[in-house]
């Protein structure tokens, strides 16, 4: 029997509300958070399993060997109507030692921000363990934490060890590495659920990976507002670029090595290919994320709605091989 060949997938999101907002996971291989594929003949079946089974024809060879079974990013839409937690996360080294899960850079890329709206992210200046446990214990932090007002398509590269939160009327995607490694510095005295946080995660054993120097802003991606393709971030972990559809794109996967993650922000597309001689179309809607298989190296990316915006994702080739492996 022919075996069946793997298609672009979304997803069942996953939505946690808490008293300031709510997480909705759009693609989850967490464990406890697990996704479970939408659509076509694996519908039902949670991506971990889909991971289990299919693995390089998922990723990709080049990803596989580095993280094996555990799909290497997430992707979350925050809504803040409050105050978000303050939270920091540990890097690669931390992570996998302590803990035996992947470090948590963070992209949180702005959908849209309300009057008023902040993002806090690292300290105004210098400062020291003693000064930060005191003022995360009395709620007083946020003094000297960096303030920006956002505004919609900001971006913000949240690097391990850097406090951040947000206040406010603000939307958030956020694209980070597949880790539940948050840890909660401050609650502004709001109960604090264990849905969102793990009880060992707190203040305590952050402080000694929190980076207590004065936080540096990276140089903004060079984009404009009509610009077709803009590079938000280009790291080891992961890549994000931003792309305006205005014609179709003709994709050629197999030259990342790798699977496709697009999240569209506004606007309608679809992924075409051929399948058995005729072209297959794959629908992906304003706040949908779909996964396109390293197994799909040839494609179409068509946009069927004007001002189609889309974040796409990928993961570069690694040499070395990650300490880190599931399964």
């Amino acid at each position: 029997m022919e075996e069946k060949k793997l298609y672009p997938m979304r997803f069942c999101t996953l939505l946690d509300e808490y008293g300031w907002g709510s997480d909705e996971f759009k693609l989850a291989d967490l464990g406890y958070r697990d996704s479970l594929v939408r659509d076509g003949w694996l519908a039902g079946n949670a991506f971990s399993e889909v991971m289990d089974t299919y693995m390089d024809r998922v990723v990709g060879d080049n990803v596989y060997q580095f993280w094996g079974r555990q799909f290497p990013v997430q992707v979350k839409h925050i809504r803040v109507k409050g105050k978000m937690p303050l939270r920091v996360h540990p890097g690669a080294e931390i992570a996998g030692q302590r803990y035996d899960l992947l470090g948590r850079e963070k992209l949180w890329y702005v959908l849209r921000a309300g009057s008023g709206a902040c993002v806090m992210t690292g300290f105004e200046r210098a400062t020291d363990a003693s000064e930060v446990y005191a003022k995360c214990l009395d709620g007083t932090i946020d003094g000297i934490l960096r303030k920006t007002a956002p505004s919609e398509g900001q971006c913000f590269h949240i690097r391990p060890g850097v406090p951040h939160a947000a206040w406010g009327d603000i939307e958030i995607i956020e694209i980070s590495e597949s880790s539940p490694l948050d840890f909660c510095l401050c609650s502004w005295g709001q109960e604090v659920s264990e849905e969102e946080f793990d009880p060992a995660l707190g203040l305590v054993d952050a402080l000694d990976f929190i980076d207590y120097g004065p936080w540096e802003p990276e140089e903004a991606p060079h984009s404009h507002a009509g610009d077709i393709v803009s590079k938000l971030i280009d790291i080891p972990e992961f890549t994000v670029t931003k792309l305006l559809l205005t014609d179709p794109l003709h994709i050629y996967s197999d030259k990342f090595d790798s699977f496709i993650l697009y999240t569209c922000l506004r606007g309608e597309a679809s992924v075409q290919l051929e399948v058995l001689g005729q072209t297959a179309r794959f629908p992906l809607e304003a706040g949908q994320t779909m996964l396109v298989p390293a197994e799909c190296p040839d494609f179409l990316l068509v946009p069927t709605d004007r001002g189609t915006t889309i974040l796409e994702t990928t993961v570069a080739p690694r040499e070395e091989k990650d300490s880190y492996l599931a399964g």
